[in-house]
């Protein structure tokens, strides 16, 4: 998308002009999450995979945005986002 612009040739007085637009391929899943069982106290790990490196996920629990705390981090490698739930209790499910 970042190479979208207007682009230029010159040869002396002339000039040809183009206009270049890049369509963004839609981000998927190559791999979803999985539903995890753990015991109380114990830390769970939640991963995904995506189509496109570095692509920005949120994170929720029902409704409610996750936030990075003691509770959750949030990890991304290329592809792959995880997130770590530390301390799972009940309520966490």
């Amino acid at each position: 998308k970042s190479d979208s612009d207007t682009y230029t040739c010159d040869i002396g007085d002339a000039q040809s002009r183009a206009k270049l637009v890049v369509q963004e391929m839609p981000v998927l899943f190559k791999q979803e999450l999985q539903n995890e069982e753990a015991k109380e106290g114990k830390q769970v790990k939640l991963t995904c995979e995506l189509s496109k490196p570095g692509t920005p996920v949120k994170w929720m629990k029902g409704d409610t945005v996750l936030y990075a705390s003691e509770k959750y981090e949030f990890k991304q490698h290329g592809t792959v986002a995880e997130l770590i739930i530390r301390d799972v209790k009940s309520v966490d499910a």
